[in-house]
């Protein structure tokens, strides 16, 4: 079985300098799993409840540090 992991994000935009940004709050992780007959399927953990319309999910930074994500 397979067990990729994503860093699960809400996109959070915000004015800096006059100029529109985006940030990524991190609220969970996105597992990448493979059935014994091969198929894939994710699973998702979120950290507490959300209330959003939209996630974005990243691979974890090579330091293991999945806290606030900014990408």
């Amino acid at each position: 079985m397979s067990n990729k992991m994503f860093t699960l994000t809400v996109p959070v935009t915000f004015k800096k300098d006059g100029k529109d940004q985006t940030s990524f709050r991190r609220v969970g992780a996105v597992f990448e799993n493979t059935r014994d007959n091969g198929e894939p399927f994710l699973s998702i953990k979120l950290d507490f409840p959300v209330a959003v319309t939209e996630l974005v999910a990243f691979p974890p930074k090579a330091d293991g540090d999945d806290g606030d994500v900014t990408e």
